[in-house]
């Protein structure tokens, strides 16, 4: 996965500001303390001071004894490094700017490029488990404001946008009108909402996943243009409730869930879509024999208009355009896969 740049860093910003704080410090010092134990006026103490400071070897204003010189020594070796520590973060800040600019300006044009990727918005513990489970099969494109989770984001070379994501123009840096799904997963229930109606103006098309924070929001999230609303309390609600009633339906669904993906021998459920001119299309199930051949059990079918048919039969039509839906292990969906989409130029 390609590795995102993000704005620089705040301490990089703040560091010369610091600096000038620290010369202005320095500055007030040493005025008050040739105005007011050196006996010089304002104006002659500040301008003793700075041309101190700034090495520029004008002398001394007014004569100074040897408790004078010591001070102004003192001034000379201080006033010196805080006016370097200045000028490097200064120019720092600079270059580093420059290059986040640069940086910021490639991914986005390699972010312009993807087809039928991910945004993922929201960037939290959530957002991260989510983004865990996807890298490896499809590109994500984060979209978050909050820098620290921004910074997450980077160091797990993963895309990411600094914005807003009830923005449209955040939206469109992640390339939402040319991605395939878009999931929400951000705190407020209300932002959500609006990004989901401003995601479902950009791209019809999109298939959109949201999570729903408070049962009241799951509703208006549906009307909102998601297709799928994600309630993490009530899921986890029913699961524990599964664990207690019935724990070995509870593990079978740990067994094909995704915690068991690092499992090679596991087994995991996987759709697979069926195109039109792919040589199994509008053949029977009995006479395709697939779980003879692959190892995989086809649990249902999902018919080009969307209905679903469970446990089919051999006398089960597979038209082209549909989806299979089917459990088995890896190496048995793979396989599985490859013999949906032989014949097809998918």
């Amino acid at each position: 996965m390609a590795k995102g740049t993000i704005r620089p860093g705040d301490d990089v910003r703040r560091r010369p500001l610091v600096g000038l704080a620290l010369f202005a410090v320095v500055v007030l010092i040493g005025t008050a303390w040739y105005a007011l134990v050196e006996g010089f006026s304002f104006v002659n103490g500040f301008y003793q001071t700075v041309t101190t400071i700034l090495t520029v070897g004008f002398g001394e204003v007014e004569p100074l004894g040897a408790r004078g010189r010591i001070f102004t020594v003192v001034l000379l070796m201080l006033g010196v490094g805080v006016a370097l520590y200045v000028a490097v973060t200064a120019v720092e800040s600079f270059v580093e700017n420059k290059l986040g600019l640069l940086g910021r300006r490639r991914v986005e044009h390699q972010i312009a490029r993807l087809e039928g990727h991910t945004v993922l918005c929201g960037y939290g513990r959530v957002g991260r488990e989510i983004t865990g489970q996807l890298a490896e099969r499809t590109t994500v494109v984060v979209i978050d404001r909050d820098h620290t989770a921004l910074l997450a984001a980077q160091e797990d070379r993963i895309f990411c946008v600094s914005g807003d994501s009830t923005e449209d123009e955040a939206l469109r840096r992640a390339g939402v009108e040319h991605a395939s799904t878009l999931i929400v997963s951000i705190h407020s229930d209300a932002d959500a909402i609006s990004t989901v109606l401003s995601a479902r103006e950009l791209n019809p098309l999109l298939r959109i996943v949201a999570r729903a924070n408070a049962e009241s929001s799951e509703s208006k999230l549906h009307r909102a243009g998601a297709d799928h609303v994600v309630n993490p309390l009530r899921m986890g609600a029913v699961q524990l409730a599964t664990f207690s009633l019935s724990p070995a339906v509870a593990d079978f669904v740990d067994l094909v869930g995704p915690a068991a993906n690092g499992d090679p021998d596991a087994f995991r459920l996987e759709e697979f879509y069926v195109p039109v001119e792919a040589d199994v299309a509008n053949r029977r199930l009995g006479d395709l024999d697939l779980r003879r051949e692959t190892g995989a059990l086809v649990l249902a079918l999902r018919c080009p208009l969307g209905r679903f048919r469970s446990n089919p039969g051999p006398d089960e039509m597979l038209e082209g355009g549909a989806t299979v839906i089917a459990i088995g292990t890896e190496a048995q969906l793979a396989r599985l896969g490859e013999r949906v989409q032989a014949g097809s130029d998918a």
